[in-house]
């Protein structure tokens, strides 16, 4: 495949990876903390840069030494990202504090809290994407630089694309938090129940469909 054709795939695939259910849960629950459009749009790109920093780390490694992620170990990556889920949506029933909710302007330290829970969730949903992505870069590309060079490629384009998504999400929220006092605090708590419940079914699924908790595991990258 042509090297400009392959990178230009790649970012187009890493947008639409960020359309993906469980990053657009945990994402709209952590958005729905903030009122400010450029404050969600910041926290979708260190959730992105999170993700693909775990991607890069673990694709590299598969692609460069032939690493092979057990079964377990990657339904074990997988429930990881349901209990991040279901953190996430925790955090969404307790009041806001001011950092959370965007009035906090000058305080950094502040600031800094939901975006270190935006990355932190990040390199756990990494994590779980991490042996699809390399296994289907394999598939394509012969050369280890290019396919290295395709995961960074792809990490761009889930940054760019959960940073449009979030944008998406906090601009309607904002207009409308401003016209209802009450709007925001709905919205934490549909998002977190959403989170929440989505979370838990991905433990049961994990857990006992695909048998990470029983005595046969069957687990395929995706």
């Amino acid at each position: 495949m042509n090297p400009i054709a392959l990178l230009g795939l790649g970012l187009l695939l890493g947008m639409r990876h960020a359309t993906d259910a469980d990053h657009v849960v945990a994402v709209a629950a952590i958005t729905a903390r903030t009122r400010r459009v450029l404050g969600a749009a910041r926290l979708g790109m260190v959730w992105g840069l999170g993700h693909t920093l775990t991607i890069f780390v673990v694709g590299a490694a598969i692609i460069l030494f032939n690493v092979v992620v057990p079964p377990r170990v990657g339904l074990a990556f997988e429930l990881a990202v349901a209990l991040a889920l279901i953190v996430v949506g925790l955090l969404n029933f307790n009041r806001p504090h001011r950092h959370d909710d965007g009035l906090a302007h000058g305080a950094a330290r502040a600031e800094g809290i939901p975006a270190l829970r935006a990355f932190a969730v990040g390199l756990v949903h990494g994590l779980a994407g991490s042996a699809a992505v390399a296994l289907l870069v394999l598939a394509t590309v012969r050369d280890p630089r290019w396919a290295c060079g395709y995961l960074l490629v792809f990490g761009v384009g889930t940054m760019l694309g959960m940073a449009l998504i979030t944008v998406s999400m906090a601009a309607p929220l904002a207009a409308a938090s401003e016209r209802w006092r009450s709007f925001g605090h709905w919205t934490r708590l549909a998002t977190g129940s959403l989170s929440l419940c989505f979370g838990l079914w991905l433990v049961y699924e994990i857990g006992w469909r695909q048998g990470l908790f029983l005595a046969t595991a069957h687990w395929t990258p995706r």
